[in-house]
């Protein structure tokens, strides 16, 4: 069977170092709600940037999901271009990015403030070079930096609608 059988990769560590069984119960949880149309990425486009050195996070407000029955307030895109190299070298960054998303929590929502946000991660090629732990610390400041910007710039628009 040339080691195809299920039962032959059992002993066999995941990606990231733990056993094959863990990386099956990692997809029983559930995934970061994702942005998946065009229209959605080009919004939050127009809306904050926040630079780092491995990827640019770009975020918006999104109002219009103000209700929390509808969809999961915090919702993440992430966008490899093709000029950051081939196919396997894009596909190790969406995969990189989305597991430092979800160990630090930042997928599911813990960085929500309860108000509807979109979120894109555009990156970079030193995505592949950076540090896991840097990269994590990277996305935390980046995700606190652009609500801070986000939360002042919402407080500033605030007073003028009451007027």
């Amino acid at each position: 069977m040339n080691g195809q059988s299920g039962a032959s990769k059992s002993h066999i560590g995941g990606p990231d170092g733990r056993p094959a069984d863990a990386t099956v119960a990692r997809t029983e949880d559930a995934p970061f709600a994702r942005l998946k149309k065009r229209s959605e990425f080009l919004a939050v486009a127009k809306g904050a940037r926040h630079h780092e050195s491995a990827f640019t996070l770009q975020a918006l407000a999104d109002e219009s999901r103000q209700t929390p029955s509808q969809e999961p307030a915090c919702r993440i895109g992430l966008t490899v271009t093709k000029k950051t190299g081939n196919s396997v070298e894009r596909n190790r960054i969406r995969r990189r990015l989305r597991e430092a998303l979800r160990v630090s929590g930042m997928a599911r929502g813990e960085i929500a403030t309860g108000k509807a946000r979109d979120y894109v991660v555009v990156a970079r090629r030193e995505t592949l070079a950076r540090n896991f732990g840097l990269l994590q610390a990277d996305l935390a400041r980046a995700f606190e930096r652009i609500e801070r910007r986000l939360a002042t710039h919402n407080s500033k628009k605030a007073p003028a609608q009451n007027e």
